[in-house]
């Protein structure tokens, strides 16, 4: 089980280049191919005839420049990626919003790679719901990358955030190519009484068991919080605390007509991670 395919989101970010050179690093380390992914910000429909009926003349020049854009973008993450040693690498401008379009790259890799939102960096013709859309909607694992700080090693020590749920299992599946170059993996079990059908007699025992037969060092920390204590504030703290480079997780809530409404923990986590964050959905 390995990364085989890593897109990485191209945008305005001032972040952007951060980014690929996360993903350009995994890319390396699993000898994987890397795809940039640029979005033009005009959804799919647009283009459908008749739809801007008189009025499509007079964006041609709009639609020249969104597209010059992400050809810029994605022109920079090229060279990105060459200077890098990446070997296998493509560019891809997807005309589409950016939710729709990184969902539709999802379905051909094994890892996306996107940003955390930036509360203070508003992009035009992107929502600002972007990385909760793809989350929900991608059906991949999602790496964020944090927009604070550097990341040259990620998964050295990691923190699997562990509840028993489906979206959980999937995040530790999709995280394994990283999980088995971990020097530690620390199983961390939160009030594991609310969830007995799932943990079992003990918690974290079946899941430690199942990475340890993936030759990952494993061990499991059960942790006791107040009901009155913010879950995912805990978590966090608990993450600091260990030292983790990596936070491994599932990603909860759902989107409907592209509302999108994640659950508390994960809302937290998304705001104040301080490290890169694996979910899935």
């Amino acid at each position: 089980m390995t990364y085989k395919t890593i897109a990485v989101y191209v945008n305005d970010s001032r972040h952007t280049m951060d980014r690929v050179q996360v993903a350009a690093r995994l890319a390396l380390a699993h000898r994987a191919h890397l795809v940039g992914v640029a979005a033009t910000g005009i959804p799919e429909t647009f283009y459908m005839g008749g739809v801007a009926g008189e009025g499509m003349a007079g964006l041609n020049v709009y639609l020249d420049f969104v597209k010059e854009r992400a050809a810029t973008t994605l022109a920079a993450f090229e060279l990105v990626a060459a200077r890098a040693g990446v070997s296998s690498f493509e560019k891809r401008a997807i005309e589409d919003e950016a939710g729709a379009a990184l969902c539709l790259q999802a379905r051909y890799s094994d890892l996306l790679v996107i940003g955390q939102p930036d509360p203070d960096e508003g992009l035009p013709a992107e929502r600002s719901d972007v990385a909760q859309y793809v989350l929900l909607n991608g059906g991949r694992p999602v790496l964020l990358v944090p927009y604070a700080g550097s990341f040259d090693a990620i998964g050295r020590r990691a923190v699997i955030a562990w509840d028993g749920s489906p979206e959980a299992a999937r995040a530790v599946t999709g995280a394994i190519p990283l999980l088995r170059e971990s020097g530690l993996v620390q199983v961390a079990v939160f009030n594991p009484e609310i969830g007995y059908a799932a943990h079992g007699e003990e918690p974290g025992a079946d899941i430690a068991l199942y990475l340890a037969r993936h030759d990952i060092k494993v061990e499991v920390a059960r942790q006791t919080t107040d009901r009155h204590v913010d879950l995912g504030n805990a978590l966090l703290s608990h993450v600091a605390d260990f030292g983790a480079d990596l936070l491994v997780m599932g990603g909860y809530g759902h989107a409907r007509l592209r509302e999108v409404l994640l659950g508390g923990v994960t809302r937290t986590v998304l705001t104040s991670m301080t490290i890169p964050v694996l979910m899935s959905h």
